[in-house]
């Protein structure tokens, strides 16, 4: 979309796979909400980034300020960071970051939601069993989240 600033650093840019490879395989990321008295709200929050439809996915509670907060403005942005890597001969980290501008909402069909946290648990649980036992243990409490990236930027820095 062209409504969004272009990277300021531009050669320090990295591709869409290389985006895509960090949004799939980090852990965890940093949502950040418009938060409620003019105050920004982020939190960190697991992904599973799905390559058929481009979209991340997150699960949650069906109740709390995440919620409230994106029922008045779902438009958010989710950041990720990849471990690093020191180049031979160098003390300076290397990080690859994601940025992610989009809008959040709650996915209502049931059996593509479990579908999304089966896929989100792999990254986590040692087994099927146990991803498994814990959807089960969740029961009608678990909520997942679905966001439409509107734009996507990666960049990798070199912190020397």
């Amino acid at each position: 979309m062209s409504d969004f600033r272009k990277m300021r650093r531009f050669k320090q840019g990295i591709s869409k796979k290389e985006c895509v490879e960090v949004l799939k395989n980090a852990p965890r990321g940093i949502m950040a909400f418009h938060g409620e008295n003019g105050y920004p709200y982020a939190i960190p929050l697991n992904q599973y980034y799905d390559e058929k439809d481009g979209k991340l996915y997150f699960h949650g509670a069906k109740q709390g300020l995440k919620l409230d907060l994106m029922g008045k403005n779902n438009k958010v942005c989710f950041t990720v960071m990849d471990n690093g890597f020191v180049k031979e001969n160098d003390w300076a980290l290397n990080i690859k970051s994601v940025v992610c501008l989009g809008r959040l909402e709650v996915l209502t069909d049931k059996d593509e939601g479990l579908e999304q946290c089966r896929m989100l648990a792999k990254k986590f649980y040692p087994t099927r069993e146990s991803i498994e036992n814990e959807i089960k243990k969740a029961g009608n409490n678990m909520n997942v989240l679905v966001m439409e990236i509107d734009y996507m930027t990666g960049k990798l820095v070199n912190e020397s």
